[in-house]
């Protein structure tokens, strides 16, 4: 379902209460995989391999969504495994209104933690690692966070209350990303605060807007600093409020986090579970145009807003007000790549070598294969890139309304197909292939060009080192005595240089288990 929607990402949550959707010899199996905490899978299989394996078959990035804090959903402790954290070191936590919750103080807490998400780093082929907005709670009547003990023994800088909690978070999310950067340089980091900073009335650097539980003040979640310091990769602020609310006007929040987000990527977070919802305040979610309006309005920020993720999953699924038919038929029609992070990996893979095209009168058929020598940090193909223009058409691969297909191999350095069952007969195209890496580094592209008047089979291949504007395809099939180079084509007449560039991303909002969830959502009969 997301990738028939156009969607690139899923973010999926393995760790709610300090439990796992995994093998983990950490913390408990997750009562919301399997209905009681601590007990396995029934057929001892780890799921996380195969939900990694079967969003990466559909071309979408997965990334592990961990909560870092949260203990448990109730105060029911007798509910819990014995090998839960909270049984085993009970003095890590703080009951607080209806909930157990890790100490952020604790030196120990930020090191079980850490170790907790470098295990699945290591161990597990994810893209990234991802918290959404909870960090210290968020504030209720009548309720106090007992940190005091912490406070005073954990405070070598003697800060005040507010700027130590604050330190605490940054010191996690400091040393995550140090560590998961030695880990695996490929795997982002990303975080979805709640979506004000601060307002303006309380701090001069604030948005305009008037909302209750800003993240710096109340959350004690610094997430401007983070950007400022390069600790995370994207932040995906949940502006979860429609376009007509006075208190926070969306278009205010993404021009906010548009002027803020210091070089890293941002993706809004929209707020899809409230499509259909209608308050006093907010009557807009009830008005299909809305989430279009927002995403036209991301779109009018193209250097700073790199795409969008959507909460919740299952929202998506259900297609409330026919959003989702929106994004697929009209918003996101074309494919988008993910953009690079330059400041992770700005080297593209080498390009294919060479790539045969086979046409007959109702299929052209590509099959190439891969270099087989890494680029210079490494890197391998991960993915191909397959873009296909017509006689006119500015050939770049800039432009992602040409591709054609993204095409994963079944196994690295194995040579891959594909049919095109689209193209016209009489009609001469280009394809344009292109090599991406595990960070979307695109290469320069291999080109192959197809007659339109020919109509027997035909098989051109395209060395590598052919310069693009003398490049003409060499008929090698039907045999013949003397083979001989065709003349180029209008088509390989009008191509000019391209270099790979970056497109937007749409990603995917984190999900929720429940029976038959992931087969809908990634299409499984």
């Amino acid at each position: 379902a997301g990738q028939r929607a156009g969607l690139n990402a899923v973010f999926v949550q393995i760790r709610p209460v300090s439990d796992a959707f995994y093998k983990s010899e950490l913390e408990p199996w997750s009562k919301y995989l399997t209905g009681r905490q601590g007990k396995a899978p029934g057929d001892g299989d780890d799921p996380l391999p195969f939900l990694i394996a079967e969003a990466h078959r559909r071309g979408m990035e997965f990334h592990a969504w961990f909560n870092p804090y949260r203990a448990t959903m109730d105060t029911l402790t007798r509910s819990l495994a014995p090998t839960h954290p909270l049984r085993q070191h009970p003095e890590w936590f703080i009951k607080y209104a209806k909930q157990y919750l890790y100490n952020p103080g604790l030196p120990q807490v930020r090191a079980h933690i850490k170790r907790v998400i470098l295990d699945v780093v290591r161990r597990y082929d994810i893209d990234g690692v991802h918290f959404d907005d909870y960090f210290y709670p968020y504030p209720e009547l009548g309720q106090v966070f007992h940190d005091e003990q912490a406070f005073a023994e954990q405070n070598p800088d003697n800060l005040g209350l507010a700027d130590w909690r604050r330190q605490n978070v940054n010191t996690l999310i400091h040393d995550l990303h140090d560590s998961i950067g030695a880990a695996k340089r490929w795997v982002k980091f990303g975080i979805s605060p709640f979506g004000v900073w601060m307002n303006k009335s309380a701090h001069p650097d604030g948005s305009d807007t008037r909302a209750g539980q800003p993240s710096y003040a109340n959350l004690y979640a610094d997430s401007r600093l983070w950007l400022r310091q390069g600790w995370i990769d994207y932040i995906v602020p949940q502006l979860y409020w429609s376009t007509k609310f006075k208190l926070v006007p969306y278009a205010t929040m993404v021009d906010w986090w548009a002027r803020n987000r210091a070089g890293r990527h941002l993706y809004i977070g929209h707020g899809m579970y409230r499509m259909r919802e209608s308050t006093r305040s907010d009557t807009a979610w009830r008005n299909p145009r809305e989430l279009p309006t927002q995403i036209r309005i991301n779109r009018s920020y193209p250097n700073d807003v790199q795409g969008s993720v959507y909460f919740s999953a299952n929202s998506l699924l259900n297609n409330p007000l026919h959003t989702t038919d929106s994004l697929r038929l009209d918003l996101y029609r074309a494919p988008a790549l993910v953009p690079t992070m330059p400041w992770l990996d700005s080297l593209a893979p080498r390009p294919v070598r060479e790539m045969v095209l086979n046409r007959t009168r109702n299929v052209s058929t590509l099959t190439w294969a891969p270099d087989p020598v890494p680029a210079a940090d490494g890197d391998l193909a991960a993915y191909y890139v397959l873009y296909r223009f017509e006689r006119g058409q500015v050939m770049s691969p800039a432009d992602p309304r040409h591709i054609l297909a993204v095409v994963r191999p079944t196994g690295l350095g194995q040579p891959a197909t594909f049919a095109d069952t689209t193209a016209r007969p009489g009609t001469a195209y280009a394809y344009f292939l292109t090599a991406v890496d595990r960070l979307h580094n695109e290469s320069p592209p291999l080109r192959v060009f197809s007659e339109g008047k020919l109509p027997v089979e035909v098989l051109a291949a395209a060395p590598l080192n052919m310069p693009a504007q003398d490049h003409r395809p060499v008929a090698v099939r039907p045999p013949a005595p003397k083979p001989a180079a065709r003349p180029s084509s209008p088509v390989a007449a009008e191509m000019a240089r391209a270099e790979a560039a970056k497109v937007k991303v749409k990603t995917k909002p984190p999900v929720k288990k429940r029976r038959g969830f992931f087969a809908r959502l990634f299409g499984l009969k």
